[in-house]
């Protein structure tokens, strides 16, 4: 890929390569086109001039600043930008005042809010009524999850588009077009020799994608040719951009593929999540925690010992500390996932749960109760209790229900693993009075 011959004695401009190819209209701006395509939801509010409030959710570099604007341009609106990093409920209310203003002139408002997510309860509440009464239009952009950082009537008042990550297509007409358009960057002659490689390393980001570029370029302007080779990109960064907020949706999608796959009993794909994770930065002791969780939901009784190895995983990376506690979780990792399965127990108490919810409280049945006191025990309290360890196999069959309940029944074990010899074992005791047949 090349752009034109090299002029050595250029100004290297100041505002970065991203902001200066930044699209000004639909026509330039690529991927998202389920959102800005022919028909589509976006498309059709800057065509109708018919803006509503709404929510832009997806991953850093995808284009949701961009999209803000080019609506804005669009629609000749005015258009006022601030981030909830650093703005409060002070200036959304100056901006507020401003688009009174605004309106008594016949001019709509839009307020960009980034990172939207970053706004706490008051400040998202200062939003309610002029969104409520359309004297702004809002456009939040967030990285986060609207359902978990955005407050319920904030959402129902402006709808939520989700943005995909940039597909290596999108990324490829990102990249030649600055290559073709830019002022500074087309009057060089540049060869790209692993754009492959540019890509992988911006993670999907295409702020992050230009910006590398054009950092690899600035670095090596002597000479007739610039070749950006893999060497040249290295140099530029040293480590791939890993995309993971330890308090993000990242997080939660990482966690879930990760669980789903020891789950699933696929120790490979569930080391590739553990490493996934562990590079990213997270906690290894929260990755610990949930594999003690998994051990009792979806191992459970067809293999108790592995509840036994979680915690003492749980112990050992306590002690230890990353990089050896990343063995210690592999083990636990790749032992869980190996194990036979059963969520018995866990669906067993969920039952249970269920039952107490939509029942009345029974009472305990008088031969089960304690009688501590004398008063307790005249008036039958444990009276009529049969002491197992009394009877052949040290059982008996009894009543340990409330009446009301007789014949419920919540754990019904898997013939999975060591499950099986306890699924045996009270089909032997219990001689058809449940049902483990």
């Amino acid at each position: 890929m090349k752009s034109k011959k090299n002029e050595i004695n250029l100004n290297i401009p100041s505002v970065p390569l991203a902001d200066r190819v930044r699209p000004k209209s639909l026509t330039e701006f690529y991927g998202q086109e389920h959102l800005v395509g022919d028909g589509k939801p976006i498309r059709q509010m800057i065509e109708k001039l018919n803006i509503s409030s709404f929510i832009l959710w997806g991953p850093p570099g995808s284009g949701k600043t961009t999209l803000a604007q080019i609506i804005s341009e669009s629609t000749q609106s005015k258009f006022y930008q601030i981030s909830a990093v650093s703005a409060g409920v002070k200036e959304v209310r100056n901006i507020i005042q401003i688009a009174e203003h605004n309106k008594s002139i016949d001019l709509r408002t839009i307020l960009f809010i980034d990172e939207i997510h970053r706004f706490n309860k008051a400040q998202q509440d200062a939003l309610l009524h002029p969104v409520e009464t359309g004297l702004i239009i809002l456009i939040g952009a967030t990285t986060e999850n609207p359902s978990f950082e955005v407050i319920p009537a904030l959402r129902s008042r402006a709808r939520v588009y989700v943005l995909n990550e940039l597909s290596k297509n999108d990324l490829q007409k990102i990249l030649n077009n600055a290559i073709s358009k830019d002022e500074f960057i087309s009057k060089l002659d540049i060869e790209l020799a692993d754009e492959d490689y540019l890509l992988y390393l911006s993670g999907g980001d295409a702020r992050i994608m230009l910006n590398i570029f054009e950092s690899s370029v600035v670095q090596n302007l002597s000479g007739e040719k610039i070749s950006i080779t893999k060497e040249v990109l290295d140099n530029i960064i040293q480590k791939k951009n890993i995309i993971y907020d330890k308090g993000g949706e990242e997080h939660y999608n990482l966690i879930s593929a990760f669980i789903k796959s020891v789950r699933g009993s696929d120790p490979d794909a569930a080391l590739y999540w553990l490493v996934r994770m562990l590079q990213g930065g997270e906690d290894p002791l929260f990755i610990a925690r949930r594999l003690i969780v998994l051990a009792s939901e979806d191992v459970g009784n067809a293999s108790p010992n592995g509840l036994v190895l979680a915690e003492a995983a749980f112990g050992a990376v306590d002690k230890i500390g990353m990089p050896e506690a990343r063995i210690v979780l592999a083990q636990c990792t790749t032992y869980l996932a190996s194990s036979p399965k059963s969520n018995a127990s866990y669906k067993g108490i969920s039952k249970a749960e269920q039952e107490i919810k939509s029942q009345p409280a029974y009472p305990v049945p008088f031969h089960l109760r304690n009688a501590p006191t004398k008063l307790m025990e005249e008036l039958g309290f444990g009276g009529k209790y049969k002491y197992p360890h009394d009877h052949e196999n040290n059982f008996l069959i009894e009543k340990y229900f409330p009446e009301e309940m007789e014949g419920k029944q919540f754990y019904f074990p898997t013939v999975n693993g060591q499950e099986k010899n306890i699924k045996e074992q009270l089909k032997f005791l219990w001689k058809g009075k449940k049902k483990y047949d």
